[in-house]
């Protein structure tokens, strides 16, 4: 069964449990899902629906971060909330130290020395660990590789 078609069961569940908070979360990461299919005319494979539902994460973190500044605790909740059911739809991420693993490799592997070779390794970087890991926490440790 597809990521896409997984979400689509979880939707009908949380109707039938009457569990509007998760469906209503599960129905705006739908509703993006087929805005980008009918925007680009495309069937979104399980890697582009990783994608999309790592883009909606970071919204909600970065909602959150706002949110919380502002003193709104409930919208923050929410947020929080909306963040517990999307990130159920992400593959296990990798830990800090096998992130940093990998980005040595890559930095071995292309030759890359100093700061300016950032953008080369950053773009191998994404490749090879998207959806598989945070991108700050994959950018951090680019720039502590380069660095050292």
């Amino acid at each position: 069964m597809s990521l896409k078609d997984q979400i689509t069961e979880d939707m009908k569940t949380a109707m039938r449990a009457k569990d509007s908070e998760r469906l209503g979360t599960i129905r705006l990461l739908l509703a993006a899902l087929k805005q980008k299919e009918v925007d680009e005319r495309v069937v979104l494979d399980d890697a582009a629906v990783v994608a999309i539902v790592d883009k909606l994460i970071k919204q909600r973190k970065d909602s959150i971060e706002a949110f919380q500044k502002a003193e709104r605790k409930d919208l923050a909740d929410k947020e929080a909330a909306e963040l517990v059911v999307l990130q159920a739809y992400l593959p296990a991420r990798l830990s800090a130290e096998e992130v940093a693993a990998e980005v040595k490799a890559i930095v071995t592997e292309l030759g890359a020395t100093g700061p300016g070779d950032m953008g080369k390794v950053m773009g191998a970087v994404k490749a090879k660990l998207a959806g598989k890991a945070d991108m700050g926490q994959v950018s951090a440790a680019v720039k502590a590789a380069l660095a050292g």
